[in-house]
């Protein structure tokens, strides 16, 4: 396991302000400059800044399902509910009605991730500090279980967009810290799980080459099948996570691959993993149809510990097949030198 203690927090902060451009905003400066002990402090950091700056905006609202004890109508009568308020002598119709609240999941998910935060040892009085002006304005807000939220039911939509970068944020938090509790502490793992870790790797690889080489059209595409006929029943899609393609035709296929270990061991032999050296060679020769040698794919392996973890290229077919890897525990001015001779390798002449 990549534990975030063999990456610079810091970094993991430069990875999340690729992954999440609002963190580019200017009202997120001082947070760069921070150095950060510990990755519980960061995303308090973080959070603080971002709830406060949703607050000037307003809390998101949406409707949400009432049922109260009304003078009047309102909504759905409850048959049921009205038929005991008058056994008990209450002159009150029961209604279920929909209402504009700010008690809505989304913010129900960020008052609990501040909470955690602020019972957290390792975050610092001042970020503590911002926080607990931020929950303030959570009053009518209800906290909910970690283990009883729903991701699945969060939904955005034009007027929530803002909110994508804070809950993002909150489900690091709560799915990739919290650790079981004991004697009815939270405690707080030291390292992103594998999962997490993952997926903001890949995205920032990918928002990396967006941002910094716009003129190679970073996208995760679909590669299609090279079908001999128009029979493409049950085959898998393929997607790719990075796919840079240049103005001349070239296209490199990224892989990004986040793993305790690159290597594979079978009878003390040590090997590439099959299955992704399978993936990517199944990608670049469907992508490749006319077997013209453009296009190229390469395994990217966040660099680990491991003592053995060879680099290597190989001609496939015509195709270049790479195998790479990144170390995120470099000052970040190295990490982007390590993209940078991705591109200089596979698109300088085209650039």
């Amino acid at each position: 396991m990549i534990k975030d203690n063999r990456i610079l927090i810091k970094n993991i902060y430069y990875m999340l302000t690729y992954a999440f451009q609002v963190l580019r905003q200017s009202n997120y400066d001082d947070i760069s400059v921070e150095d950060f002990e510990n990755i519980h402090d960061m995303f308090a950091a973080i959070l603080g800044k971002g709830v406060a700056q949703q607050l000037k905006h307003g809390l998101y609202r949406e409707y949400v399902n009432v049922s109260d004890n009304l003078s009047t109508l309102r909504g759905k009568l409850d048959v049921s509910g009205t038929i005991k308020n008058k056994l008990q002598h209450r002159q009150k119709l029961f209604c279920g009605f929909d209402e504009l609240s700010e008690n809505n999941l989304m913010n129900q998910v960020i008052k609990t991730t501040m909470t955690l935060l602020i019972k957290h040892g390792n975050v610092k009085t001042e970020n503590k500090s911002v926080l607990k002006k931020d929950l303030l304005f959570f009053d009518s807000v209800d906290y909910i279980e970690p283990s009883e939220i729903k991701w699945d039911r969060v939904q955005y939509q034009r007027n929530n967009q803002s909110y994508k970068m804070l809950l993002n944020i909150c489900r690091l938090v709560i799915d990739g810290l919290l650790l079981s509790t004991e004697n009815g502490m939270n405690k707080m793992a030291t390292f992103l799980d594998d999962q997490r870790m993952s997926h903001l790797y890949e995205k920032f690889i990918l928002e990396y080459f967006r941002y910094h080489h716009p003129e190679l059209r970073a996208n995760p595409d679909q590669v299609k099948w090279d079908l001999d006929d128009d029979n493409d029943m049950w085959l898998p899609n393929m997607i790719t996570d990075i796919t840079l393609k240049s103005q001349d035709g070239r296209v490199l296929i990224l892989d990004a691959k986040y793993y305790g270990q690159q290597m594979q061991s079978n009878y003390d032999v040590q090997t590439y993993r099959n299955a992704n050296l399978y993936q990517i060679y199944t990608y670049v020769k469907n992508w490749d149809k006319e077997q013209i040698g453009n296009v190229s794919g390469m395994l990217l392996y966040a660099k680990t510990d491991e003592t053995f973890q060879p680099l290597n290229q190989f001609l496939m077919g015509g195709n270049k097949i790479s195998i790479g890897s990144l170390d995120l525990n470099l000052p970040f001015v190295e990490i982007a030198a390590q993209l940078e001779k991705i591109v200089s390798d596979y698109f300088v002449e085209a650039i």
